[in-house]
């Protein structure tokens, strides 16, 4: 159904925004110089006289609206033109909808719908940090110009285009002229993380928050082809204005990564220079203080949107704008970026999604966990930097780095993790007694495929007991990671009604395999998901364990022959009182067979 807003929504976007930050304001970031940017993309921008005038735009695009302004802008355009509709897909921690515009010529509004257009479907998310909400502001100039000002209405012929105009609402309204010390513009801008304090692109693998709930659950719905996870960067300073990457052919989609080599990135490059942005690949630097060491390219996890679009087969971009551009320079580059990725969408998007069905039927036996840097000599890059100089400093005591403003071009080193680390095989299956219902459920968001036991099953698996326990010393991201060393044993478990079998063989697969391996980085397991199996809950007394003993040395000749090379060979063992009679208590059926253990089978 379309949206029709009320009277007062369709007065509140008519706004002009002040900037609240006074050019004397004694708390304003002293910024490196700014280099002076005068591109092609200037010409996108609308008057204010202007009937579909955004307002970003009515303030030169120096500042952005509020959560309210936006939706309401958004409900007049909707209201305007039959190529537009707006759904919820959800609702934060404080009740705000997050929205999504669906635009498509076909007027094709629900997943099956759009899917029978044939076309493929491009799905662009802002403000999953929503200080970083270039995105957005450019992604109104965008369905504007493609719908009511018929100006580029020829980019959904081709495709269809999903839009998430802020992702992080709740952290979009903790808006403040302090929020971004790094970042030249919006006058104003929301927080990182979200109203519990949550970093959204730390959650697409255990999905504790309704954002990233909200998100996965549409990509499963309305199935896009490619996904933007549009953000703005900082660390140093370079020429760089629109960056962007996704992991590569050694990753885990080896098909859809050549693609995005060989069609979208000539194509973003080519118009974004074409239109006076200086395009590059994704910048995080060895080190702050010196650029000229080189920078890292990483295969990211699937705690991030492009590790998890690569575990799952889904065609995945990070862009990073750089926060020390303006405001309107980075939010036209990310107008270009978007129609840009349209148009090749358009003419390749069979090729990309043969390159998708590859990747998710290619099920290798070795998948890799982590990834390390290879010892061989690192490549090179053309790096385009901003010259620089380091003084020492009385205020920190180091060195510090300050940037002139002057271009540079430098050959540095790029230091890549690309080379498998852990690697686990593929199991057949994994199964989760019911007693998990959280990893269940999560498992279920996800969209992974498993079925669900009606019976009791016996079943011959692999059962993991954890040593070398080792928790984080601070929460992270709302948990207390952990780690541990495992040891398999195969064994019959008998498993309950309830209990869910999840197969490997399976589109989603490979992302199975990441959520239920221990040793994943971002398995349930390190997440925290499994504490209560690593908490003892019986205890045996000395009183009892002592004369016990005494009678298990007396009828067991090979066990006492055990316990005096333990006490010979372990001085510590041989001092602790304690430590001996566990060594008896653990060889009894008194002991809890499951403490350190993983409650989850593993099918070979």
């Amino acid at each position: 159904m379309k949206i029709h807003p009320g009277s007062a929504c369709l007065l509140a976007f008519l706004f002009i925004v002040t900037p609240v930050v006074a050019q004397d304001d004694p708390w304003a970031a002293p910024l490196p110089p700014e280099v002076p940017w005068s591109g092609k993309s200037l010409s996108l921008l609308v008057g204010e006289d202007d009937p579909w005038v955004t307002p970003s735009e009515l303030t030169g695009l120096t500042a952005t609206p509020s959560y309210d302004e936006t939706i309401a802008w958004l409900q007049k355009l909707v209201a305007a033109t039959p190529e537009l509709e707006m759904i919820s897909l959800g609702k934060s921690h404080e009740g705000r909808k997050i929205w999504m515009v669906i635009a498509s010529t076909d007027h094709a509004f629900t997943p099956a719908e759009l899917k029978a257009t044939g076309k493929p479907t491009l799905l662009a998310q802002a403000g999953i940090h929503s200080g970083e909400i270039d995105g957005k502001d450019a992604g109104l100039m965008l369905l504007r110009d493609m719908t009511v000002r018929d100006k580029k209405a020829n980019l959904l012929r081709g495709t269809n285009f999903l839009f998430v105009p802020i992702l992080s609402v709740d952290g979009h309204e903790r808006s403040s002229p302090y929020s971004r010390i790094n970042q030249r513009g919006p006058v104003e801008s929301g927080w990182r993380t979200n109203a519990r304090n949550l970093n959204l692109n730390r959650d697409y693998s255990k999905l504790d928050t309704p954002e990233m709930q909200a998100i996965v659950q549409a990509i499963n719905r309305w199935e896009p082809d490619l996904y933007l996870d549009l953000h703005v960067t900082d660390g140093i300073d370079y020429q760089y204005d629109i960056t962007f990457g996704y992991s590569g052919t050694h990753a885990l989609s080896p098909s859809i990564a050549a693609w995005l080599d060989k069609r979208l990135t000539p194509a973003l490059n080519k118009d974004l220079k074409a239109m006076g942005h200086v395009p590059g690949p994704l910048i995080f630097a060895v080190n702050n203080l010196d650029p000229g060491e080189g920078i890292v390219a990483w295969t990211a996890p699937p705690r991030f949107s492009n590790g998890y679009g690569d575990v799952r087969h889904l065609p995945t971009v990070l862009v990073e704008n750089l926060s020390l551009k303006s405001y309107r320079q980075r939010v036209l580059g990310t107008y270009v970026l978007l129609e840009s990725s349209l148009r090749t969408l358009a003419r390749y998007g069979n090729q990309l999604r043969r390159a998708i069905q590859a990747d998710r039927i290619r099920e290798p036996e070795q998948i890799p966990l982590t990834w390390r840097v290879p010892e061989t000599s690192p490549e090179t890059l053309e790096f385009l930097g901003i010259g620089w100089r380091t003084e020492p400093s009385d205020v920190s005591g180091q060195d510090h780095i300050i940037y002139t403003g002057e271009p540079v071009t430098l050959e540095v080193p790029v230091i890549k993790y690309i080379e498998p680390e852990v690697v686990v095989s593929r199991p057949r299956a994994y199964w989760i007694p019911p007693a998990w219902s959280e990893v269940i459920e999560r498992l279920t968001l996800h969209g992974i495929y498993r079925d669900t036991m009606t019976e009791v099953h016996e079943v011959e698996v692999e059962t993991l007991h954890f040593t070398e326990v080792a928790y984080e010393d601070e929460p992270f991201e709302g948990h207390v990671r952990v780690t541990a060393a495992a040891a398999g044993e195969t064994r019959v478990v008998t498993f309950p009604p309830g209990t869910v079998r999840v197969p490997t063989d399976q589109p989603l697969g490979d992302l199975a395999v990441y959520l239920l391996e221990p040793r994943s980085p971002d398995s349930f397991f390190q997440w925290g998901f499994f504490l209560e199996v690593l908490q003892r809950s019986e205890y045996v007394e000395a009183y009892v364990m002592e004369p016990l003993a005494r009678r298990m040395l007396e009828r067991d000749p090979d066990l006492k022959e055990a316990f005096e090379d333990a006490v010979a060979a372990d001085p510590d063992f041989a001092a602790d009182p304690q430590a001996r009679l566990q060594w008896f208590y653990k060889k009894t059926p008194y002991y809890d067979q499951r403490w350190n253990v993983y409650p989850v089978g593993i099918e070979r």
